[in-house]
């Protein structure tokens, strides 16, 4: 799709898209296109992961079909290919849920609230992200006890909200639209919440939560060492270590150059093997404890591994295939976050690809056990904006915005695809139950 320059050209664009797909299409859910199976697909998925975790993997996404859905990337991927799309390809999130929205702390020590987890990255159809963040919108609410009416609501506030955001940013000047920032997450509850949480998560708090003292320890030991809580906290065996370590030049390298003088200026005391999250229980994910100035300056990085994005089978040849998946990983976050991590990268470790991240740095997300219907709607909106921001920084919000046009007409269709496949979600969620059984 070549790309005008002029802003009424760009919308014209994006009107003319609606020829390929019609905004009402996107109502449209027909399990019956379905020519793979579900597990099928999560297990295929799962191939090259480390075996002895697959299992765990499958008991977290059996607790609720929220938790499946968490879990079930590669299924919704695959779902969505099977009909038409808009082409209108932006950087998506790719896994765009409510629990994928956090706090995280930037280097100039505000704490931030954004989408935070880009593991399934990549240049798509820019509607696969709003039907996967309108769908968990439900499947969150049922999670909480919520009724159906009051999750469908928010759902419908967050697809309105993402159209609104579009529409301002199509018509901001470009730099603004790309500073914008949400002034007003304090006054939502939820959020409120979010922040407190992330305010506690200091560096300190992290070092008494993921570490113990060195028992007998006598210097250069260090004095405290990674817990051993397994499976989620593992020691790693010599030769990991050092794999581990010599895997550190070539992060360096993706840092920017102040950056990189600031991380070396810490010394490395620990590394240990955690299991973190849903979908990528499996994959392996080794964490470092490092010190800068003194026992009360710890630092804490993850080091994730990451495979191909679980949409890349279904875009052929209309989104670039990355030749390393930490760094498509991390740029696909620098594209649509407003801040990012100070200290993201990526490397490889014994020939997989890797991305490097800070862990737990007053990091917080939204608790679904205390979640409410009116808090709910509140918290969709801001969804609904921020997700709109990552795109229109990402992406051409002109386009998008001539596209969705000022009636509610997407809205209303991706509502009903939202409830099709949260209903989806939960037949394959039985299945799951089932096998398991």
């Amino acid at each position: 799709m070549t790309q005008p320059k002029s802003v009424h050209s760009r919308l014209l664009l994006g009107q003319h898209q609606r020829k390929h797909m019609r905004r009402a299409e996107h109502a449209g859910w027909d399990p019956k296109l379905r020519q793979e199976k579900p597990l099928d697909l999560l297990h295929r998925a799962e191939k090259g992961r480390v075996p002895k975790l697959i299992q765990l993997k499958h008991e977290r996404m059996a607790v609720s079909p929220f938790a499946f859905f968490r879990g079930a990337v590669p299924v919704m991927a695959y779902d969505l290919s099977l009909g038409a799309n808009t082409e209108i390809l932006n950087q998506i999130c790719g896994d765009a849920h409510v629990r994928n929205l956090g706090a995280f702390a930037a280097l100039d020590g505000r704490i931030n609230f954004d989408i935070n987890d880009f593991d399934e990255t990549v240049r798509a159809p820019f509607e696969w992200d709003v039907k996967r963040m309108a769908t968990s919108l439900i499947l969150a609410g049922r999670d909480a006890g919520i009724r159906d009416g009051q999750s469908f609501a928010a759902a419908a506030a967050m697809l309105e909200r993402y159209r609104e955001s579009i529409h301002l940013f199509a018509h901001m000047p470009l730099l603004e639209a790309a500073r914008f920032q949400v002034h007003r997450l304090g006054d939502v509850t939820p959020i409120a919440e979010i922040l407190r949480a992330a305010e506690r998560a200091t560096p300190m708090h992290n070092l008494t939560a993921l570490t113990v003292p060195n028992a007998g320890a006598k210097p250069p030991a260090p004095a405290r060492v990674f817990k051993a809580e397994p499976p989620v906290l593992t020691p790693v065996s010599d030769a990991d270590r050092n794999a581990v370590l010599a895997a550190l030049p070539a992060y360096l390298e993706s840092l920017q150059p102040e950056r990189r003088h600031l991380f070396e200026r810490y010394t490395f005391l620990d590394v240990c093997f955690k299991v973190v999250g849903t979908g990528s229980v499996g994959l392996r994910d080794y964490c470092l404890y490092l010190q800068g100035n003194g026992e009360r300056d710890p630092l804490f990085l993850q080091i994730k591994e990451e495979a191909a994005s679980a949409y890349t089978p279904y875009l052929g040849d209309a989104a670039p295939h990355p030749v390393h998946q930490g760094r498509r990983t991390v740029e696909g976050e620098r594209a649509m976050q407003f801040q990012s991590d100070p200290f993201l990268g990526w490397t490889q470790i014994d020939g997989r690809d890797y991305m490097v991240r800070q862990l737990n740095d007053h990091k917080a997300s939204i608790n679904l056990a205390t979640l409410k219907s009116a808090s709910l709607l509140a918290y969709a909106e801001v969804c609904g904006e921020l997700l709109a921001r990552g795109h229109a920084r990402s992406g051409d919000a002109t386009v998008l915005a001539g596209y969705l046009g000022q009636s509610d007409r997407f809205d209303q269709a991706v509502l009903k695809y939202a409830e099709a496949y949260a209903d989806q979600t939960e037949a394959d969620w039985k299945l799951l139950k089932k096998a398991k059984a």
